[in-house]
């Protein structure tokens, strides 16, 4: 539950920093930012693999970056769907989608599994011992 809870935070966090620094990406209150990225969870997990099925060709060719736009189109969903998120067109939610996955990426590699806070220490542990 505690990892559930991180991932939401995280998620939260890159859609905030999406709406702060996009000027067509606007969501108005924290309720509707947590149910905006609840509800990118579940569009990213339910929706998203079908629409990249779907496109598969198409991200072949673009050797990848089509998925940028799939993951705008899941960002667009959302904004359809949550009457406080505003999204200008799928150009600012591609763009949006580029900043929520470089926030959560970022921020995601100081939550470990559990969703607890890891940290980072120099040095290296061999055999029980550590080693700086």
């Amino acid at each position: 539950m505690t990892g559930f809870l991180a991932r939401l935070l995280l998620t939260a966090l890159g859609l905030w920093v999406a709406a702060t620094i996009l000027p067509g990406f606007r969501i108005e209150g924290v309720g509707n930012l947590l149910v905006a990225a609840l509800l990118l969870g579940v569009v990213n997990a339910v929706v998203r693999p079908v629409v990249f099925v779907l496109t598969l060709p198409l991200t072949i060719i673009t050797l990848g970056l089509f998925i940028l736009v799939v993951n705008g189109i899941s960002i667009a969903l959302v904004a359809w769907l949550v009457p406080g998120v505003a999204v200008s067109g799928l150009f600012a939610a591609t763009l949006g989608a580029l900043v929520v996955s470089l926030t959560s990426w970022l921020a995601s590699s100081f939550v470990g599994g559990s969703g607890r806070i890891e940290r980072f220490e120099r040095g290296v542990e061999v055999r029980g011992r550590r080693v700086d």
